[in-house]
């Protein structure tokens, strides 16, 4: 027995599993603003997925949950890790540090798979993470890209990203609250203004703008934007979080 909404649930796990495996052949032919944007149109069928399986009158699927953390490995791990693995831009001055860079992204990898197998098998039906969930860390690794590596907004510094890239894998695995963006959450209109702000600053970048031209002002000014969000959910996220007291009878 199905229904209009399981069936668009599974519809939408399986386009954000084809958007991260677009991804990482982007990233392969060198084309990492491509990848950015299809992790971030992935990140939205994530969220759809969500939606459509809480509007299903079907009870929990086993295989629904198993299928979008395997969808969500794909984006938000696998994805993320080769595009943080694979330059093929500035090689001069990745060179040095090819074998930090794949060290850092094999981290990430296995901290990502690991975190949705947990949260798969122990902590799905938890109204929180613990931990900050895989496509907020795939947006992170996306902002520092951006900055640090393709376009480079603040600079090619491959040490800026391996530290953020390592600040950003242990922070999947701490065992910290961090909110699920649903209807009512603190963090719901943030969310989905960063995620606007994301679409404007990779958007343009697929037209190869030229250096200060009004389409590039945009994408920066919009990546700008896109960092504050991110880091807005990094930081206050725990603090929007309501968990029970503990029961002290």
């Amino acid at each position: 027995m199905t229904d209009r909404w399981r069936l668009g649930a599974n519809l939408a796990t399986l386009g954000n599993g084809l958007l991260g495996v677009g991804a990482v052949l982007y990233t392969l032919a060198g084309n990492k603003p491509w990848a950015m944007l299809l992790i971030v149109c992935a990140i939205g069928l994530d969220g759809l997925d969500g939606m459509l399986s809480r509007r299903s009158r079907l009870p929990p699927s086993r295989f629904g949950a198993i299928a979008d953390s395997v969808a969500d490995a794909t984006s938000f791990g696998v994805a993320p890790a080769v595009m943080l693995a694979f330059h093929s831009f500035h090689v001069g001055a990745w060179s040095p540090y090819a074998l930090l860079t794949t060290a850092v992204a094999a981290a990430f990898l296995v901290a990502a798979i690991s975190r949705l197998i947990y949260f798969t098998t122990r902590v799905h039906d938890l109204p929180y993470f613990l931990g900050v969930p895989t496509p907020e860390s795939a947006l992170a690794v996306v902002v520092l890209l951006l900055f640090h590596d393709q376009p480079g907004y603040a600079g090619v510094q491959p040490i800026g990203v391996l530290i953020g890239g390592l600040i950003v894998t242990v922070m999947m695995v701490v065992p910290v609250p961090y909110p699920k963006i649903r209807r009512g959450a603190a963090l719901r209109a943030p969310a989905a203004f960063t995620a606007a702000l994301a679409a404007v600053a990779l958007v343009p970048l697929q037209f190869h703008p030229a250096a200060g031209s009004l389409l590039a002002l945009i994408a920066q000014t919009a990546a700008y934007g896109f960092l504050l969000g991110v880091a807005v959910y990094y930081l206050l996220g725990p603090f929007t979080v309501d968990r029970p007291a503990p029961d002290r009878g």
